[in-house]
């Protein structure tokens, strides 16, 4: 569900509210607030989870410093302004000590999105999300798409979009440029579509 906000410019504040009532008052509602626009964000199913988990598995053991906070909501885009809710984000473990809802994203070296089976997936993931991460000055931005079976590698952020962009299908490996530095072998990501 996509809905307009009335007014072009709703204080951050304003979606706050709404966000903690509607996550008090409905179980399971999230909502993310990206250009101005309020969304609602779709419940992961078991697949979804499990592609999670695997990322987990293997940040663990390849950077055991670092924590893969699942459905961390942080405070995104230029200004701070925005709010989004990325599947995980790869940080310190104790990167989000005394914080809320919404975090500062300066410590965060990854932001993961895995696609959901919803009809704006697309502009969501490809789009909007991106442009949120890149303007945040996230280092690098992994989205796992399970409608088209690829894993894209998003790097090197200039403040408005990611300069590098590297697509491989599922079976492909594929590095996590630094500050993430790891390689993953995507061969189980086909166990986990529809």
């Amino acid at each position: 569900m996509t809905v307009m906000t009335d007014h072009p410019h709703m204080p951050t504040e304003d979606f706050e509210f709404i966000a903690r009532i509607a996550a008090r008052e409905r179980e399971g509602a999230r909502l993310e607030f990206i250009d101005g626009v309020l969304r609602s964000k779709a419940m992961p199913d078991g697949d979804h989870g499990m592609i999670v988990q695997w990322l987990t598995r293997i940040c663990m053991q390849y950077r055991p410093e670092l924590w893969l906070h699942p459905g961390q909501g942080i405070k995104a885009q230029e200004y701070r302004a925005g709010r989004a809710i990325p599947d995980a984000v790869l940080a310190p473990s104790s990167a989000f000590a005394g914080q809320g809802d919404w975090v500062d994203p300066e410590p965060i070296l990854m932001a993961v999105g895995v696609t959901s089976w919803d009809s704006d997936t697309h502009r969501r993931d490809h789009v909007e999300k991106p442009r949120a991460y890149a303007e945040t000055g996230i280092p690098v931005y992994l989205l796992i798409d399970r409608a088209k079976c690829e894993v894209s590698v998003y790097s090197q952020p200039n403040g408005r979009r990611y300069e590098s962009v590297h697509i491989v299908p599922y079976g492909s490996d594929v590095v996590l440029p630094e500050p993430v530095g790891i390689k993953l072998q995507t061969e189980p990501l086909k166990d986990w579509v529809r």
